[in-house]
């Protein structure tokens, strides 16, 4: 019997969904989940089970078309998957990284590691119950309603990922409860990991990114990541102490966020690699520039006289592959796909992990108004590489879709699977690995749903001119009420009309000839 929406959650259903006012048909979208549950991969115990899968996404998640089969199927994995991964525990919904035990989890097998890209994925959900009980379990289920005692075992943008979600749905309430366990983490991170510069440090297996060309497991640098999660996470707490009449906090981290950005532009800029590096404990940058530069993006896209450094990502000797991005510049000695040592490197294959944070970035650069040198084309071809890459052939011939831990970015296996099987280890530990995030890439950046406090909606599709003639984002939960987002070159494929459109429970809101950015606005309720 399929769990239903709890009486809170409904408040947050809008009367069009409720009555079905959908441009999709949801039954014409089954056989994804029929072939989805048939995979013979590793079995685990899921709140959900695969049976009810598409029963569970037809009540909770946007439906997607387009005239890609192959990408579509992919939107609908990552919904049936991120699904086997929701988990109802003692202390609350969670979901898990791993459907497997492992040994570096906390209590009920969760890992803090992507947590902000299970929020960007999770906040799709129309149910708000299963993400607010999962960021509570990890800011309040610890001792005397304390953090969680693992949650600082790797770095966060939680604060970053939590104002998100308020940017798509509204609930001022929800948000304003986390401002003091939001606080008290950021506080946390200064007492443990602050440099008397006034960066952050960081271990690079803290940072999920163990065996890195620039870091090691007890090398204390200042990295691209952390200090841009942190500096996210400042401005985050700015806003939210703001919509809380908490002023003098609201100015704390809005300075707290100022000064940092201006350090990691001062001090992890590279100006003749025109790249972010890692900065060393020796006080030297690292000679090697890696996918994690491209994270300061993830948060801000105003860094100006910066934009050159996306030449790297189409760039072969850069980070560009066939079954990349890569997570190490390919030019560079130290680059390898390693069949020796640890199984999980990120010295050279691609990490679906970062790919998440690169492409959020791009999306970020292309709807700011200093785009830079890449374009729309451009992020479409790297979406479109990331989705067709999670796939697994079985030994059958069988291709399913699939996601694991790492990729060998020029053949497209599972690169620490493969190692595994090899050895003869293998248990399916990286089977369906959630630790990343598509559907929010999807809405966010292909589809373009940009979105804001207030109810002005703003769509930026990145499909480039004549890749597709239609697609269409149905059913988006977003301040309470429920979008449809469709691109329809000559109107024939949805009977709706032509060119790009937006409508707010079956009222169009906002229209246009062409692909390109919109303005609309929602109904009163």
């Amino acid at each position: 019997m399929i769990r239903r929406l709890s009486r809170r959650a409904l408040l947050f259903v809008s009367a069009a969904l409720a009555r079905g006012e959908y441009v999709l048909r949801r039954d014409d979208y089954r056989h994804h989940f029929d072939e989805f549950n048939s995979a013979p991969t590793a079995s685990a115990i899921s709140y959900i089970p695969d049976e009810e899968s598409f029963d569970w996404v037809s009540e909770n998640y946007p439906f997607f078309a387009c005239p890609d089969p192959e990408f579509e199927r992919t939107y609908y994995y990552r919904c049936w998957t991120f699904r086997k991964h929701l988990r109802r525990t003692p202390a609350g919904f969670i979901f898990t990284e791993f459907l497997r035990p492992v040994r570096h989890a906390t209590d009920q097998n969760a890992i803090s590691c992507a947590l902000g890209h299970h929020i960007a994925d999770g906040r799709w959900i129309r149910n708000p119950v299963y993400l607010d009980e999962y960021i509570r379990f990890w800011l309040t289920s610890g001792e005397g309603g304390g953090l969680q005692r693992h949650y600082h075992q790797f770095s966060n943008w939680t604060a970053w990922a939590a104002y998100q979600r308020w940017l798509g749905d509204g609930r001022t309430g929800e948000l304003v409860d986390l401002l003091d366990p939001l606080i008290a983490d950021y506080e946390l991170w200064e007492k443990d990991r602050l440099l008397p510069s006034g960066l952050f440090w960081q271990y690079d297996v803290r940072d999920g990114m163990e065996e890195s060309i620039s870091g090691g497991r007890k090398e204390k640098n200042a990295r691209p990541t952390i200090n841009s999660y942190m500096y996210g996470n400042a401005r985050a707490l700015s806003r939210i102490a703001r919509l809380a009449g908490r002023l003098r906090v609201a100015a704390e981290y809005a300075r707290k966020a100022e000064r940092l950005t201006t350090l990691i532009d001062r001090m992890l800029w590279d100006p003749e690699a025109r790249f972010y590096k890692t900065r060393l404990e020796s006080g030297t940058l690292a000679d090697v520039r890696e996918e994690i530069g491209f994270t300061p993006w993830f948060i801000d896209p105003a860094r100006e006289g910066k934009q050159q450094a996306w030449l790297q990502l189409t760039d072969p000797k850069g980070f560009r592959a066939p079954f990349g991005p890569t997570t190490a510049e390919q030019r560079h000695p130290g680059f390898r796909i390693a069949e020796s040592g640890d199984d999980c490197q990120w010295n050279g294959p691609s990490w679906p992990f970062s790919t998440t944070v690169t492409l959020t970035a791009l999306a970020n650069l292309l709807n700011s108004s200093s785009q830079g040198p890449l374009t729309a084309a451009d992020y479409f071809e790297t979406l479109r590489t990331y989705a067709l890459s999670q796939r697994l052939t079985l030994p059958t011939g069988r291709k399913i879709a699939f996601i694991d831990e790492n990729l060998n970015p020029y053949t497209g296996e599972w690169h620490a699977r493969a190692r595994k099987v090899a050895k003869g280890t293998y248990y399916g530990r990286g089977d369906h690995y959630n630790h990343s995030a598509f559907c929010d890439l999807v809405i966010t950046g292909l589809c373009g749903l940009r979105p804001r406090p207030g109810p002005i909606v703003e769509v930026n599709p990145l499909l480039p001119q004549g890749a597709w003639d239609w697609f269409c984002l149905d059913g988006v939960p977003y301040h309470g009420r429920s979008l449809a987002i469709l691109w329809d070159r000559d109107g024939s494929r949805f009977g709706r009309g032509s060119g790009l459109r937006a409508f707010d429970g079956g009222r169009l809101i906002a229209h246009s000839s062409r692909l390109g950015r919109l303005r609309g606005k929602l109904g009163s309720r």
